[in-house]
């Protein structure tokens, strides 16, 4: 079997998976274009994926490959100029301002290379703020707790940022990110400060809340590492999906 035939295989496989349950994302045909002076520079050129829910997908390639880009536009954070996102089956550009805002803070969870936890805070007082931030207003301590715990840092919840190292402080990002059980996380390059050993614990740890906890798990990510813990590997390249692999289905 030739390359784009193995390919064109496993996409059908990954269309299948989400044909039986809906899929938490699904991308057609996006392009971005942007205007940079008198040029215009397409960042995305027709992308379409489907993502089902409960996996660790990763968008992986090299800088300048349109996987920021890409997820920016998924989260509801940038708009694609042509083409369609679909969200838990509601399509982005029918929705009101209003209801993407109240769609991201309920159902999206992000997290960031450079952790962005406040530093005056504890660990368990960060997770708390995100939860404030999303509305809740009744047990906030012990739904912060629990995601601590589900992240291995509940022996430090009470520990601030500068008492933690760096794969402890991105655990916290996690916690925070998944202290409302949203349906997705979007992770853009969540290992990119971290040393190899502590970046695979990071990916692992993402790929147990995708399978234990049901929630999907969105990366842009450059590393190779990766390959070992994803479910379905989507490898960009001049703002196109080259390849899909499903290396650990």
């Amino acid at each position: 079997m030739s390359d784009q035939e193995s390919s064109e295989a496993k996409m059908a496989a990954v269309a299948e998976s989400a044909s039986s349950t809906p899929p938490t994302v699904e991308v057609n045909n996006v392009k971005r274009i942007y205007e940079v002076g008198a040029s215009r520079v397409m960042a995305l050129r027709g992308v379409t994926l489907s993502v089902p829910r409960g996996v660790l997908a990763a968008l992986k390639g090299r800088s300048g490959s349109g996987k920021t880009t890409l997820l920016n536009i998924i989260g509801g954070l940038d708009k694609p100029t042509e083409g369609e996102v679909f969200l838990f089956g509601h399509k982005i550009s029918e929705m009101t301002n209003e209801e993407l805002i109240e769609l991201r803070r309920k159902k999206i969870g992000f997290v960031f290379q450079s952790f962005a936890i406040m530093p005056m805070f504890s660990a368990v007082e960060n997770v708390e703020l995100m939860l404030r931030i999303a509305g809740y207003t009744e047990n906030r301590r012990q739904l912060a707790m629990r995601a601590l715990e589900i992240v291995g840092l509940g022996p430090w919840a009470h520990h601030r940022p500068w008492e933690l190292s760096g794969g402890q402080q991105q655990r916290v990002a996690i916690a925070r990110a998944l202290s409302t059980h949203p349906e997705l996380i979007i992770a853009d390059e969540p290992t990119g400060e971290l040393d190899s050993s502590t970046g695979r614990q990071i990916m692992a740890l993402f790929r147990y809340i995708a399978v234990k906890e049901g929630i999907t798990i969105l990366m842009a990510t450059h590393d190779p590492m990766i390959e070992e813990y994803a479910h379905i590997v989507f490898e960009l390249g001049d703002g196109q999906i080259k390849e899909v692999r499903m290396p650990n289905p």
